[in-house]
């Protein structure tokens, strides 16, 4: 058994130096598949970053009427608070509204001189609501809704809801993830066919070139596995390759593009995910190439190979 693999495998390298300029071709194509499906994985990790900084300025507020009743509005802080789909929800009391008010507008002259002229806090209480995923902010909303239209008239509790002026810019962010994710999955995929269909043809010349061989191997009673293992072997070949070439492209890429994204994508930087997840990176792209690598060859095999 031990020799075997020997010979299959000093035949598959013979195979693939003596095809080099042929395999290359494979190998770069493979190589550009492994490269797209490493760009989704690194837009992949800024997207969530992305979502996860967005999703925390992103929220319901809702604005109470300044003379509800504190335990009326602690009651609905409650009811919220115990919703599956709330995350966080963070209460602002009148006064501390009040505070916040006067920080933000203390160099407006005319603004505070109206202000101190009133008698009373003419603000409410807040609460600033932000949701586990953003289609669910919809839900909560139309749960604060129909908190709003079930109390009295006479006595109202919820001033606003200003999930409408927010609502446009949830959606717009559903839909840019959701495009993102559609592209990268077909243009992942129509670059594995393209690589399936190269790494095919390049193994279906190999099995030509080596035609005569192998009628000679099949005189002399070789086995099946024998003459089908150095084109197995070259498949993986071109897979192992073509990922390490993927890999050693994009490391220069991310030491220059890693300080870039800290700046913009709240502190995450793309080369430390690079070397911190480096095994896994490695595997992915590996593996993957070995996969398309080798199924590519088995395809070309049953199809022109018959032993």
């Amino acid at each position: 058994m031990i020799t075997a693999i020997r010979r299959i495998t000093k035949a598959g390298f013979v195979g693939f130096w003596r095809n080099a300029y042929v395999s290359l071709a494979s190998i770069f194509v493979l190589m550009v598949v492994l490269f797209v499906i490493a760009a989704t994985m690194f837009i992949d990790q800024l997207l969530t970053t992305s979502l996860t900084t967005l999703q925390s300025k992103v929220d319901i507020n809702v604005y109470f009427v300044p003379e509800a009743n504190e335990e009326d509005v602690k009651s609905i802080l409650a009811s919220v608070e115990a919703l599956p789909d709330v995350a966080l929800a963070t209460y602002t009391s009148r006064e501390v509204a009040l505070e916040k008010f006067r920080e933000k507008y203390k160099n407006n002259e005319i603004t505070m001189q109206a202000l101190n002229e009133l008698e009373d806090n003419p603000l409410g209480a807040n609460i600033a609501i932000q949701a586990k995923e953003l289609t669910q902010y919809e839900s909560i909303s139309q749960f604060l809704e129909e908190k709003q239209a079930s109390a009295s008239p006479q006595n109202p509790i919820i001033e606003t809801i200003n999930y409408d002026k927010n609502k446009e810019a949830i959606d717009k962010l559903s839909s840019v993830i959701k495009t993102v994710e559609k592209a990268s999955s077909v243009v992942t995929l129509v670059l594995i066919l393209a690589a399936i269909l190269i790494t095919f043809n390049t193994i279906r010349l190999a099995i030509y070139t080596a035609r005569e061989e192998i009628s000679i191997m099949r005189l002399v009673g070789a086995s099946n596995m024998f003459i089908r293992g150095p084109f197995l072997l070259q498949g993986i070949m071109y897979g192992i390759v073509a990922g390490v070439l993927a890999l050693l492209i994009w490391y220069p890429i991310m030491i220059w593009v890693g300080p870039k994204t800290e700046e913009f994508f709240d502190g995450f930087n793309l080369f430390t995910y690079f070397v911190n997840d480096f095994s896994y990176i490695f595997a992915v792209m590996v593996g993957t190439g070995i996969f398309l690598g080798f199924i590519s060859s088995a395809l070309a095999i049953a199809r022109y190979l018959r032993v």
